[in-house]
């Protein structure tokens, strides 16, 4: 069973990604992190990438990110070829995922664009991570040190949270860590027993 989780930058989908790993039975894979090491090691992104935006989107055969950034975030025609190149090939890696995790009673497909990069299609149901805007940009300019500018741009390349929301089975509103993981073990009780 595949079980599809997401949410907007700054809403804590990898803190809740990270909650469901605390289970035995459970695997998580974690699109943005794959995507990204994809980025450096796949010789096919790598020439895609290159062709679509230059030789300077690598220094040293490693991803160039703020030059890719500073592009795809800026026009959205630009994050759509990116998003076409690095996509079929985290698809790909993740089918293996799912072979070497089949003792698993269900598989977390962690990914921010989920919807957007249609990933839901491989979902049997979609858990939405939801926080309110001003808490997600207060979230994104500690971690990421972006200036106010930079969070609001990234937040506008990702599908509006009501949007989501309103596609998936469960959501996890993630103000409070303890209230955070209840939700969590409760839709891991719910899930558990729909693998059987």
């Amino acid at each position: 069973m595949i079980i599809g989780l997401t949410g907007g930058i700054g809403s804590g989908k990898t803190t809740v990604a990270n909650l469901f790993l605390e289970f035995d039975n459970v695997a998580v894979y974690f699109a943005d992190v794959e995507a990204k090491n994809l980025m450096n090691t796949s010789s096919t992104i790598k020439s895609k990438i290159t062709k679509a935006f230059g030789k300077e989107s690598y220094i040293n055969n490693q991803l160039n990110r703020s030059f890719i950034s500073n592009l795809v975030f800026r026009d959205k025609d630009k994050l759509q070829i990116l998003n076409t190149i690095v996509h079929p090939e985290v698809k790909k890696h993740f089918q293996n995922f799912i072979i070497n995790n089949q003792d698993k009673k269900y598989i977390i497909y962690e990914n921010a664009i989920l919807f957007e990069s249609k990933s839901n299609l491989i979902c049997d149901f979609i858990i939405s991570v939801f926080v309110d805007v001003n808490t997600r940009i207060k979230r994104v300019l500690l971690r990421d040190k972006f200036t106010r500018e930079e969070a609001k741009s990234r937040i506008k390349s990702q599908w509006l949270e009501d949007k989501k929301v309103l596609q998936s089975n469960y959501l996890i509103t993630n103000y409070d860590i303890s209230k955070t993981k209840n939700q969590v073990k409760r839709i891991h009780n719910i899930l558990t027993k729909k693998a059987v």
